[in-house]
């Protein structure tokens, strides 16, 4: 079992920045891959970007690229998703979550923490 505590949302203005935290604690994550993925009102959920525990490779969405960054400290068992160059429409729950490969489901996600971007 893993659980996974997602913190660092907040309200910003466009063209602000959040760096969103997800700490991990249950079982070594050294075989699996952490998502970042948001979901807004009314909307479906949208992956945002994945890293694998291991090496490190990273993956993101088009919308993200160039703006978000995801990375991952294994001491603190923890992944951050660096946002910069916010937008309204970044404005969602954003979640964490483990997977065992890219485009995998979900094994294990977190509450989410909301994220608003006001113009």
């Amino acid at each position: 079992q893993v659980q996974l505590v997602e913190s660092g949302g907040g309200l910003v203005q466009a063209g602000g920045s959040l760096r969103l935290s997800c700490a991990a604690s249950g079982r070594t994550l050294s075989s699996y891959t952490m998502d970042w993925f948001r979901q807004a009102p009314g909307k479906d959920r949208e992956f945002v970007a994945a890293i694998r525990w291991t090496g490190g490779s990273t993956y993101y969405a088009d919308f993200g690229k160039g703006r978000f960054t995801i990375s991952r400290d294994n001491a603190k068992n923890t992944v951050y998703l660096q946002m910069n160059s916010l937008k309204p429409e970044d404005t969602a729950v954003y979640h964490c979550g483990v997977t065992t490969g890219w485009g995998k489901e979900y094994l294990y996600w977190g509450q989410g923490t909301q994220v608003t971007v006001s113009s």
